[in-house]
C-alpha cells in the first residue's frame, strides 16, 4: 500500500473553501481533514477535536518550542498550527490528509514535504467576496474591511500553487476538486504501489 498525498488548499476568507471541503469530502473516500490546533475562542456550534483542537497560548507555544508543528501562524491575533505527528501517522496509513492553510503556511510545509498538491481557491469576483463575508453575520464591519484586506494579499499568492479551482458555482467547482483527487490516485507511482501483484502477473 502506498503512502496517502498530502493536499494543501487555501484560499481568502470568503472563498468557500471550507463548504466545498465538506462537501467534497462525503463524496470522497480515503482522505482526513487536518485538524488544526488553535488558540481563538470556538465560535457558535464548533466544538473541541471536531473543526479544530483548541487550546491555550501558552500550551501553543510550548508545542513550537519542542517542535511539534509541521507549520503554525499567527492569523487574525491568534494562533493556528498542524500537528507534524498526525500528518505522518496518518500518511503512513495511506489516508490522504488534507491541510487548510494559508500561503506562508502552505511555503512551510512544501519545504518539508515536497512532493505535496497545492490547490487555491478564488471567488469569482470582490463584490461576491465581500457579500458572503456579510452573510456570515459573526462580525462587525471592521472586521469585514479588515478581511477584505487580508484577502487581496493573500490571492496575490494563487501563482505559487499547482491548481486554481474559482469558486462561482459551487457544483462545479466541487467537481474540480474531486477530479484533482482522483487524477493523484492514478498516477503511475502510486498505482503501481497499490497493485504490485496484478502488474507482477500481466508481466510474467
Amino acid at each position: 500500500m502506498s503512502n496517502g498525498t498530502l493536499y494543501i488548499i487555501s484560499a481568502p476568507s470568503g472563498a468557500g473553501k471550507s463548504s466545498l471541503l465538506d462537501a467534497a469530502l462525503k463524496e470522497i473516500d480515503g482522505a482526513q481533514l487536518s485538524i488544526s490546533h488553535t488558540t481563538r475562542p470556538p465560535r457558535p456550534g464548533e466544538e473541541d477535536g471536531v473543526q479544530y483542537n483548541f487550546t491555550t497560548i501558552e500550551d501553543f507555544k510550548s508545542g513550537v518550542e519542542k517542535d511539534q508543528f509541521l507549520e503554525y501562524a499567527e492569523v487574525f491575533d491568534n494562533y493556528y498550527g498542524t500537528s507534524e505527528l498526525w500528518v505522518d501517522d496518518t500518511l503512513s496509513g495511506g489516508v490522504d490528509v488534507i491541510l487548510e492553510i494559508d500561503w506562508q503556511g502552505a511555503r512551510l510545509v512544501r519545504k518539508k514535504i515536497a512532493e505535496s498538491v497545492t490547490i487555491f481557491i478564488l471567488p469569482p469576483s470582490q463584490p461576491a467576496l465581500k457579500e458572503r463575508l456579510k452573510g456570515r453575520g459573526q462580525d462587525s464591519d471592521e472586521v469585514i474591511a479588515r478581511r477584505l484586506q487580508d484577502a487581496m494579499s493573500d490571492m496575490a499568492h494563487y501563482d505559487e500553487y499547482d491548481y486554481l479551482i474559482i469558486n462561482d458555482d459551487f457544483e462545479q467547482a466541487k467537481e474540480e476538486l474531486k477530479t484533482l483527487f482522483l487524477a493523484t490516485r492514478l498516477q503511475q507511482k502510486r498505482q503501481a504501489e497499490n497493485h504490485q501483484e496484478l502488474l507482477v502477473s500481466l508481466l510474467n
